[in-house]
């Protein structure tokens, strides 16, 4: 039964952003054309155009083994993540329990050319609207902050792509909005999302098109 999991949220601590000065302070148009292009700059460029720098620094390995918890991952169960960048979360996952087969698929170049060596062969260049696996393969599909890039159409063969290729649970984490400071700050910070909802949005979404996973949702607050 689909239900709202907490798996990321306790790694975003309450930071300070300057949504005003994003806007202000650079030509976010600009740089939202430069981040569309999942380069260098989106991942390990200056902050305007993405991260700011994305390196492994081991915070995922909490994420990776609630999920062997919540979803009673066992050895040779598949785990698929769909966006998966620089695959530090799949790397968690083979660390914690090397038998796992773990497969990641990103639209991104640069991400995959840096990640992690142990799970490069594990990796491919994509995109979530065509996934290269066989129908009902994976016990577990994963996206993090990917499918909000994506504008509805390709949104919705996103999530029915999921639906094929797995045959047990999926998780599914996005940037949303609870009230207008909410989505104002979204707005404003955002560089790549293409799906503006609203939580409750959200919710219909999966129940119109029959996304039958977990997700959580992160705020601007």
């Amino acid at each position: 039964m689909r239900q709202e999991r907490h798996f990321i949220k306790p790694l975003y601590k309450k930071t300070e952003r300057d949504y005003v000065g994003r806007v202000t302070e650079a030509d976010k148009a600009a740089c939202a054309e430069v981040a569309l292009q999942w380069g260098r700059d989106y991942w390990d460029g200056d902050r305007k155009y993405g991260y700011g720098g994305y390196r492994y620094d081991g915070r995922w390995e909490v994420v990776a083994r609630a999920m062997i918890e919540a979803y009673r991952l066992k050895p040779g169960c598949r785990i698929l993540d769909v966006g998966c960048g620089k695959a530090f979360l799949l790397y968690e996952f083979k660390k914690l329990m090397p038998e796992l087969e773990v497969a990641g698929l990103d639209i991104s170049g640069y991400a995959l050319e840096h990640a992690k060596d142990e799970v490069k062969p594990y990796l491919v260049e994509g995109n979530a609207t065509r996934l290269p696996f066989p129908d009902n393969h994976f016990d577990l599909v994963i996206s993090v902050m990917t499918l909000h890039n994506l504008e509805l159409f390709d949104l919705q063969r996103a999530f029915a792509e999921i639906e094929r290729v797995s045959f047990g649970d999926a998780y599914f984490l996005t940037e949303s909005y609870r009230n207008e400071r909410e989505k104002m700050n979204l707005l404003y910070w955002q560089l790549t999302c293409q799906s503006f909802f609203s939580d409750r949005e959200w919710k219909w979404l999966f129940e119109t098109w029959g996304y039958s996973g977990d997700y959580e949702f992160f705020y601007f607050e």
